[in-house]
């Protein structure tokens, strides 16, 4: 069995892919996993270009197929914020950061809360071109925090049709809906692929 390597050292990222990839002819393991604990600069303008930048950059120190995404949450009253900046926005994590986003909303009516996640996928593999794919999900940002499940923006990001936040889903329904599970399906037939290279 081959082994996939997640570049992410956050172990929540990892164990929702090993949730969502669960099917497949791979052994998934991160980053600490097999030794590797510093970090690659991620110099991109774009989720894109920073998915890419790790996806390439781990696969030649781990000599693995590997898989990085980019993600982030981008806010249409802000402008796209915090967009590549998501994880570091602001200089603070978790609560604190949630905080300042609803701060920085302060004011603005529900209808003007616009937002989307966006994840962008990259697999690179030893000796194979780098692939890319990538998908969005819609919504809405709460006026405060609601949920315990997920991670991140998910307890202020409110989803139209399902009527509560990402936080609020159960496990299943947010990996069937994720932004990273649409970009994952679309990236099912490269990783297939690989598996039987």
């Amino acid at each position: 069995m081959h082994q996939l390597l997640i570049a992410s050292t956050n172990q929540h990222k990892v164990g929702e892919y090993r949730e969502l990839l669960a099917d497949l002819p791979f052994e998934l393991v991160g980053l600490r996993d097999v030794g590797i604990t510093d970090d690659v600069a991620e110099t991109g303008t774009t989720f894109t270009e920073n998915a890419l930048i790790k996806a390439e950059a781990y696969s030649q120190r781990s000599g693995m197929i590997t898989l990085a995404d980019d993600s982030g949450i981008e806010i249409a009253a802000l402008k796209g914020a915090p967009g590549i900046h998501s994880a570091r926005y602001g200089g603070v994590t978790g609560a604190a950061q949630l905080a300042l986003v609803l701060k920085q909303l302060e004011g603005v009516p529900f209808y003007e809360r616009m937002a989307r996640f966006v994840c962008v996928i990259a697999i690179a593999a030893p000796g194979q071109p780098t692939q890319t794919v990538a998908a969005t999900l819609p919504g809405v940002v709460e006026f405060a925090p609601k949920g315990e499940h997920g991670f991140g923006y998910d307890p202020i990001f409110y989803l139209l049709e399902q009527g509560m936040t990402m936080a609020e889903l159960p496990a299943a329904e947010k990996n069937r809906i994720s932004h990273r599970a649409q970009a994952l399906q679309k990236a099912r037939p490269i990783l297939l692929a690989l598996a039987q290279a």
